[in-house]
Parts: C-alpha cells; sequence; structure tokens
C-alpha cells in the first residue's frame, strides 16, 4: 500500500490523505468493504490506476449505468471476495467513471468527506457538491 510518511495511504509526502474538502479523508464503508487497498477509506496511490476515489452512494440507475458500460458491479464473483453490491451500498467509484456516469445523467451522490482529493483529477469540484451527500 501506497503510504506517506505518517503512514497513511494516499496522503502525498509529510501528510494524512486529505478529501476533496481539503479535510481529513473519511472512510467510506467497511460493509461491504470498499477501497482500492480495501481499507474502507478511497485512498489512492500510484498503482491506483483507475483512481478509486469517489465516495459514491450507489443507486439501482447507477448500477444499470455501470453494467452497460462493461462494469457489472451488481453481480457477486465468490472467487474474488466481490459480495456484489445493491443500492444504498457506499463503494468507492474510479472518478473517471463517475464523471463518465455524471455526463450521462446517471452519477450518484457522492459522500464528500469520504471522496480522496485525487478526484478533482476527473471531476471538477462543483460538480461532485451538486451531487454531495453530506453537505450541511
Amino acid at each position: 500500500m501506497f503510504q506517506d510518511e505518517s503512514g497513511q495511504g494516499g496522503g502525498g509526502a509529510g501528510r494524512s490523505a486529505r478529501n476533496v474538502l481539503g479535510e481529513p479523508l473519511e472512510s467510506c464503508s467497511r460493509d461491504p468493504l470498499t477501497g482500492y487497498f480495501r481499507d474502507g477509506c478511497c485512498n489512492t496511490g500510484p498503482e491506483d490506476r483507475g483512481s478509486h476515489t469517489v465516495c459514491a452512494l450507489l443507486t439501482e440507475d447507477f448500477l444499470a449505468f455501470s453494467k452497460a458500460s462493461g462494469n457489472d458491479l451488481s453481480t457477486p464473483m465468490p472467487q474474488y471476495g466481490f459480495p456484489g453490491l445493491k443500492p444504498g451500498d457506499r463503494w468507492c467509484l474510479c472518478a473517471p467513471r463517475w464523471q463518465e456516469a455524471f455526463l450521462a445523467g446517471a452519477a450518484p451522490r457522492v459522500a464528500l468527506k469520504a471522496t480522496h482529493e485525487g478526484a478533482l483529477t476527473h471531476c471538477a469540484l462543483a460538480d461532485l457538491k451538486a451531487h454531495g451527500a453530506d453537505l450541511s
């Protein structure tokens, strides 16, 4: 796992991982266990070529969109320890896939406090905020 000097994944040299709001990254989901590193957070590192950085609240529409786009997230694959996802689950999505869904009108809501700042390489903060599920 990619770690910075503080021992946190994906934060950059000398600091903890940050979310898109510039705060410490919060957990996305432990049930189902998500994240590129399966640590419950949308941490990232150089080996995460898909940028699994957007903590999304999955919907039936998004799951259907993803399946139609060639990434079936709803079918369990026990041989890989993947339970299959259902509406209401929180999951670290690839930022480019979230952006693709956004452009198609199928983007799920986003837990901004659990979305890694690395998502901003692929997604505009204003778009993520417009889909934010945890803004007060």
